[in-house]
């Protein structure tokens, strides 16, 4: 079946995250890519936003599963995240998904990590 990739990059929010003492303080930076693969199972009519999947929605739910609650690590929100997505979204058929910080370091740009589902 085709699919239509959407992709968010670069999407900046402060989270609660870290399981060292001083991140468990307050809120850091984090830097979210999505990409997903949705199938394209009708025609896009130019006047109807419902005719294709509305990145807004897709842009909240990062928002706010990011944003909810403290996690420890950066694995378990990304596979947190993962999973809401892929349960909030069923027309979503492959989700890439990259979480950093950009603060974890003063040497480089970011550290973080990468997950890729297909269902």
């Amino acid at each position: 079946m085709p699919t239509r990739r959407i992709f968010l990059s670069g999407l900046a929010l402060d989270a609660r995250i870290g399981i060292l003492e001083h991140e468990r303080r307050a809120t850091q930076p984090l830097h979210v890519d999505a990409e997903f693969d949705v199938d394209i199972t009708r025609d896009v009519d130019d006047q109807d936003i419902h005719s294709v999947l509305d990145y807004r929605r897709l842009r909240e739910a990062i928002v706010e599963e990011c944003t909810q609650a403290h996690v420890n690590l950066i694995e378990t929100l990304a596979e947190q995240l993962a999973e809401r997505l892929l349960r909030d979204f069923a027309e979503v058929r492959a989700l890439r998904l990259r979480i950093s910080k950009p603060m974890a370091f003063s040497d480089c740009a970011s550290v973080g990590v990468e997950i890729q589902i297909n269902r």
